[in-house]
């Protein structure tokens, strides 16, 4: 399976405990990855999950059937992925979209999407960082691999 075949739902944070248990950093708000019996991605293999809790703070912590280096990405196929609800997106539809101000200037492409306390916002490879809130994003277009944004959200030219 490709890379390009799977979807990210968290990393290999550091330990917890001496059994091999781990917390899941930037872990998905998906319980339903993390169960025990549910199988992950890691790095070139697929392991499987035989531990699964919540840890004080509420943070995920996975224990797997065999050993996950720190920093190594946990994932999923995208064709296990449901379809999101209307005017909802995954992160990964976003990143790489060319973002355009309305009128026609182009801003740049998402390089990340970051989650805010009051909303999420797109971070631009040209580093514009921009709210993801319905004044800003007017319309998002997955099948032309565009986001219209509104005028006053970048700086003038």
């Amino acid at each position: 399976m490709s890379s390009e075949d799977l979807v990210t739902v968290g990393r290999v944070g550091r330990p917890h405990g001496v059994d091999g248990s781990f917390f899941v950093d930037g872990a998905s708000e998906a319980d339903e990855r993390f169960v025990v019996g549910a199988t992950l991605h890691v790095e070139a293999a697929t392991a499987t999950v035989v531990g699964s809790k919540r840890a004080a703070g509420g943070r995920r912590v996975l224990k797997l059937d065999r050993e996950a280096p720190r920093g190594a990405t946990l994932a999923v196929p995208r064709a296990q992925l449901p379809e999101p609800d209307e005017d909802t997106f995954y992160v990964f539809q976003l990143v790489g979209l060319d973002v355009v101000e309305e009128g026609g200037r182009p801003l740049g492409a998402v390089a990340e999407v970051h989650n805010g306390p009051a909303n999420d916002a797109l971070e631009l490879d040209s580093g514009l960082l921009l709210p993801l809130v319905d004044a800003c994003v007017l319309e998002i277009e997955l099948d032309a691999r565009r986001i219209l944004v509104a005028r006053g959200f970048a700086d003038a030219e």
